[in-house]
Parts: C-alpha cells; sequence; structure tokens
C-alpha cells in the first residue's frame, strides 16, 4: 500500500477530504459571524441554532410542500434570513448602542430558546434528509474516490465565500455597509437608509447560516443540537481569524478544518481540541487575530 509520512495514503487523503468538507461548514458559518460582527458589532451566539434551523427548514420544504433540494437551496436561506430580519427588527435593533455583552447574552437567550423548541417538537436523534440522486456516486480522481456530493459542498462553499467577499470589500454596496456602520449620520445625509441597510445586513448574515445548514442537511443528522456542536468551533475560527475581518474567517475556516483533518490522521486524541490550542497560540502572539486589524 502506498504510505506518505509513513500513513496509507487512502487514509490521509480521506482525512484530507474530511477536513476540507468541515472546513467548508467552518467558512460559511464564521463568514456570516465576521459580516455580523465586523459591520454590527454584534455577536451573534444564535448563528449555530440558525444554522439548524435552515436545516429543519430544508426538511420541511420537502417533507410539508414536496419541494425538492434545489428549490431548498433557494428558498431555505431567503426563509431564515427573513427570520433573521424580524429578530433584527424585534430585538438586536434596540441593543446596537449597548455594551457588546448584551448583544452576546441576547443571542445566546435565543438560541437556547430555538433549540429547546425544536428538541421539544422534533425530539434529540432528529430527522433524516437524502441528497438528490444526480449528486449520489462517486468520482475517481485516481489518488483516491470523492463523494460527488461533498465535492459539490465545498465548491459551492469556496462560491459562496468569494461572492460574499467581492460584495462586502470591492463593490458599493459593501462601501455603504461599511460607513454607515462607522458614520451612520452622514451615511443618511446622502439619502441611504440606514437602518434598512443594517436589518438587511444581519438578515444577510443570518442566510448565510441558513444555506450553510441546506448543505449540511444530507451529510448530518438534522437535529437541534447540530449546530451547537458547531458554533463553539466557528467562534474559534472567527477570533484566529480576526473578529470582523471577512477574509480571515474564510481562509481561517478552510484552514483549521485541514489542520483538524490532518490531526484526526496523526494524533486523534488532540483532534477535539486543535483548533483551541490553534487559538491559544495566535491570541498569544498576536491578539488582534491574524488578519483583524491591531487597535
Amino acid at each position: 500500500m502506498f504510505m506518505i509520512f509513513g500513513k496509507p495514503a487512502p487514509l490521509l487523503f480521506g482525512q484530507l477530504l474530511l477536513g476540507i468538507i468541515n472546513g467548508s461548514f467552518y467558512a460559511m458559518l464564521s463568514l456570516g459571524l465576521a459580516v455580523i460582527f465586523g459591520l454590527l458589532n454584534i455577536i451573534n451566539f444564535a448563528h449555530g441554532a440558525l444554522f439548524m434551523v435552515g436545516a429543519f427548514v430544508t426538511w420541511g420544504l420537502l417533507t410539508y410542500l414536496g419541494i425538492d433540494y434545489w428549490g431548498a437551496l433557494i428558498c431555505a436561506p431567503i426563509i431564515v434570513g427573513g427570520f433573521g430580519l424580524l429578530l433584527e427588527r424585534v430585538f438586536i435593533r434596540h441593543i446596537y448602542k449597548l455594551d457588546i455583552l448584551y448583544g452576546l447574552l441576547l443571542t445566546f437567550g435565543m438560541a437556547e430558546l430555538l433549540q429547546g423548541l425544536f428538541t421539544n417538537y422534533f425530539g434529540s436523534s432528529g430527522v433524516s434528509y437524502n441528497a438528490p440522486d444526480i449528486l449520489n456516486g462517486v468520482v475517481n480522481l485516481g489518488f483516491m474516490y470523492m463523494p460527488v456530493y461533498r465535492g459539490f459542498v465545498i465548491a459551492a462553499s469556496v462560491i459562496i465565500c468569494g461572492v460574499v467577499w467581492f460584495l462586502i470589500e470591492k463593490t458599493r454596496l459593501g462601501a455603504l455597509l461599511r460607513a454607515a456602520t462607522e458614520n451612520p449620520t452622514l451615511v443618511q445625509s446622502f439619502g441611504v437608509n440606514v437602518p434598512r441597510l443594517i436589518a438587511l445586513t444581519f438578515a444577510g448574515g443570518v442566510g448565510l447560516a441558513g444555506f450553510a445548514g441546506v448543505l449540511a442537511a444530507p451529510l448530518y443528522s438534522v437535529n437541534p443540537d447540530m449546530g451547537s456542536d458547531l458554533i463553539n468551533t466557528v467562534f474559534a475560527v472567527v477570533v484566529i481569524g480576526g473578529m470582523g475581518s471577512i477574509g480571515g474567517a474564510i481562509i481561517t475556516g478552510f484552514g483549521l478544518g485541514i489542520i483538524e483533518g490532518m490531526t484526526k490522521v496523526f494524533y486523534p486524541p488532540g483532534s477535539a481540541v486543535v483548533v483551541f490550542v490553534v487559538m491559544v497560540i495566535v491570541l498569544l502572539s498576536r491578539p488582534a487575530g491574524l488578519f483583524g486589524k491591531v487597535a
């Protein structure tokens, strides 16, 4: 059997693929967190719960409305984003000028409420959702076999992350968003509806969590705990990349997914904590994160 670094090649490549897939979800979820924090200064602890809601909405669209996966890929992020817009209008907008801790506590309460409601209705075991037939099967890459759906998840994540980065960093809309958070009075004087812009920004960040939930539905058991299992790691990714750094969230998400996957090959017991070890090392050497701005 072909060996690499003393390990069987299929094992190494399999864990590398798993790491990239996990990194895809880390990148999408941390990107949504970075958008909300970087532009609105809100630590959205409900992000994992909204990821879970996205997966359940996907299942619900198929089960109750007969909408297939491709329809859910469009509808579910819009539905979750609309729910995020409702949360922003009813709750979040009242705490923008308060200490950042209030936002963390409020969204933590939202997360616990959502998880409790879904657990009460669906139970802890959750439900299953299958990938569309066209994305079933495997592709022979020569050095390994890659499931088609997992390749699709990676490609979709890269495309979405790239589009969001471009919109925020390279377009007039992104410039308006950044300006509105730094000097809303000045931006409003140019005829821009700042409250609406801020609300839509929050909804967009939440919609990213919903999109990730759609992609996750065929891969994992759709259950109320699926968001809480990820959120701690995703917050670590955001901290390592730099709070509010859009590019940092994307790069760090994929990078840490790969590091976690490789750790499972060379030292499996450390795979559960390697992300947090990296976070400690980075914060000790660069408190603002790898891509964060030093105050």
